[in-house]
C-alpha cells in the first residue's frame, strides 16, 4: 500500500512552501526519518523526512513549485510493495483487427543529423506543449518569473514541461528564457557619421582638439539571476515594513568601557566552562529587555487603529547567513540572567546558520536587535520587523576620545540607533528608551547578573 507524503505544516501562520530541492529520485529506496527533500517558507528553509521506509514511487510537486499545506507531493510505495515503473510509454497504436500491437524491441540510434544550432540542453528533452484548450496549471513561481520577463499567456502556453502531467517547472521557464534572449536581434539603425573637427582658422582663435581616442566597448558578462525564496520573502517584508510604518531614528551612544574589561577578563575561562564563545550580543539583550520592561509602551504592535501590549518580552536577533537573513527570536528574554542569555544566543545563532531553526523559533518577535558592529559600521538606520514598532542598531565598539568630569579619557563607545514607528511612537517616548538602554548597559554589573 502507498504512503502519501504531503507538503507539512511548519508553523501556525505557514500555509504553503516551497519545493526548494528532491535529495531522492523516482525508484530510490527511503527509510523513514531520511532526510528527502528540502522546503522553503516565508520564515524558514527546512529539510523534511520520509514518513515512512520504503520507495519513493511517484513525485508529484517539482523543485520550484509552490504547495499549500496538506497537499500530496509524493506517494511511497511500502516496503514489500512491488513499486510502479517511474515513466510508462505511450501506447502503440492499435492494429487493424482491434488488438494492440506487441511491443516493439527499442529502436536504434537515429544517424546523425546534419548540423545545426545548438537548442538548450532541458529544453531538447521536453514533452509537446499542451494541446490549446486545454487547462494549464502554473505555480506561483513560473506565474511570476512569466510577469516580470514578459511573457505573454500564448507564450507560457507554448513552453513545454519537464514536470508533472506536463507542468511547466521554474526550470522549463528559465530555459526557454535563456533560449529566446539567445535568438538573433535585429540591428540598430547605424548613426550617422560625425563631421570632421575643422582646423582652427588661420590668425589667432582657438586651436583645434586633438582627436579623443575610442571608447573601448564594455565587455563584462551580464547576468541575470531569479532571487531565491528566502531573497524574495526578505524583499517583500521589508517593501511592506517601509510602505507601513513611518520610520523615525534616534541615536545615542554607550560606554562599555567596563563591559570590555569584564569580557576581556572572563572570556577564557567561560569558553573552557560552557564550550563557546561570550560575544557581547547577550549584554545587548539583556539591557533592551530591562528597558522594555521599563517602557512597555515600545513592546507593542499596530493592528489598524488598535494599539497591542504584548504580555511577553520576545527579543529577535538578526543573524546574517550566506543566502539572507533570518531573525530567531529568545522567548521571555526579561526571565534570563546573563548567563542564560549567552546560552540561548549562541544556541539560536548556531542553529541559524545550519539551517536548524524550527519556524515557532522565528516567529511572535516584540522587538529587534540588529548588530551592524559584527562587519566593522559604526551605525546604521535598519527597517523595522514588521508587526513590531521599533528596531535596535548597534555599532561597532570602537576606541574614542572622550571628555570625562573635564579629564581626557579613552573609553571603549559604541553608537545605538533607535528605528521606531511614528504612528505609535513618539520623539520622546523613543529618546527616553533609547537613554534607558544606554543606562542599563552603562550601569551593568556583569558579575551580578
Amino acid at each position: 500500500m502507498s504512503v502519501e507524503m504531503v507538503m507539512p505544516r511548519m508553523g501556525e501562520s505557514i500555509t504553503e512552501g516551497t519545493i526548494l530541492k528532491w535529495l531522492k529520485k523516482e525508484g530510490d529506496t527511503v527509510e523513514r526519518d531520511e532526510i528527502i527533500l528540502e522546503i522553503s517558507t516565508d520564515k524558514v528553509d527546512s529539510e523534511i523526512p520520509s514518513p515512512t521506509s520504503g520507495v519513493l514511487k511517484k513525485i508529484l510537486a517539482q523543485e520550484g513549485d509552490t504547495v499549500e499545506v496538506g497537499n500530496v507531493i509524493a506517494e511511497i510505495a511500502a516496503e514489500g510493495e512491488e513499486p510502479a515503473a517511474a515513466a510508462e510509454p505511450a501506447p502503440a497504436a492499435e492494429e487493424a483487427n482491434g488488438k494492440p500491437a506487441a511491443p516493439s524491441p527499442a529502436p536504434a540510434a537515429p544517424a546523425p543529423a546534419p548540423a545545426a544550432p545548438e537548442p538548450v540542453a532541458v529544453a531538447a528533452q521536453q514533452p509537446a506543449p499542451v494541446a490549446d484548450g486545454e487547462k494549464r496549471f502554473y505555480s506561483p513561481v513560473v506565474r511570476k518569473i512569466a510577469a516580470e520577463e514578459g511573457v505573454s499567456a500564448q507564450e507560457l502556453a507554448g513552453i513545454p514541461g519537464s514536470g508533472a502531467s506536463g507542468r511547466v517547472t521554474k526550470k522549463d521557464i528559465l530555459a526557454w528564457l535563456e533560449n529566446r534572449s539567445k535568438q538573433p536581434q535585429p540591428a540598430a539603425p547605424a548613426m550617422p557619421a560625425q563631421p570632421a573637427p575643422q582646423p582652427a582658422p588661420a590668425g589667432g582663435g582657438m586651436p583645434a582638439m586633438p582627436a579623443q581616442p575610442a571608447t573601448p566597448a564594455f565587455t563584462g558578462e551580464t547576468r541575470v539571476v531569479e532571487m531565491d525564496t528566502m531573497r524574495k520573502a526578505i524583499a517583500e517584508h521589508m517593501v511592506r515594513s517601509v510602505q507601513t510604518s513611518p520610520h523615525v531614528y534616534s541615536i545615542s551612544e554607550a560606554d562599555m568601557t567596563h563591559i570590555v574589561a569584564y569580557r576581556e577578563a572572563v572570556k577564557d575561562e567561560f569558553f573552557r566552562r560552557e564550550g563557546f564563545k561570550l560575544t557581547y550580543q547577550p549584554f545587548f539583550m539583556y539591557a533592551v529587555a530591562k528597558a522594555l520592561r521599563e517602557y512597555p509602551d515600545i513592546n507593542v504592535s499596530v493592528d489598524g487603529t488598535k494599539v497591542i501590549y504584548k504580555g511577553n518580552i520576545n527579543i529577535g536577533m538578526a543573524v546574517a547567513l550566506d543566502a539572507g537573513l533570518i531573525v530567531p527570536v529568545a522567548k521571555n528574554a526579561d526571565m534570563l540572567n546573563l548567563l542564560g542569555m549567552a546560552r540561548m544566543v549562541n544556541d539560536l545563532a548556531t542553529r541559524a546558520r545550519s539551517r536548524k531553526l524550527k519556524p515557532d523559533e522565528v516567529q511572535d518577535g516584540t522587538f529587534t536587535i540588529t548588530n551592524l558592529g559584527a562587519f566593522g559600521n559604526l551605525y546604521g538606520t535598519p527597517i523595522i520587523n514588521q508587526p513590531q514598532v521599533a528596531i535596535l542598531g548597534v555599532g561597532a565598539i570602537k576606541k574614542r576620545v572622550m571628555v570625562i568630569d573635564n579629564n581626557i579619557a579613552i573609553r571603549d563607545m559604541v553608537y545605538l540607533s533607535l528605528g521606531y514607528d511614528h504612528r505609535i511612537i513618539d520623539g520622546a517616548l523613543g529618546g527616553r528608551f533609547l537613554q534607558a538602554v544606554v543606562r542599563n548597559l552603562e550601569t551593568m554589573n556583569p558579575e551580578q547578573i
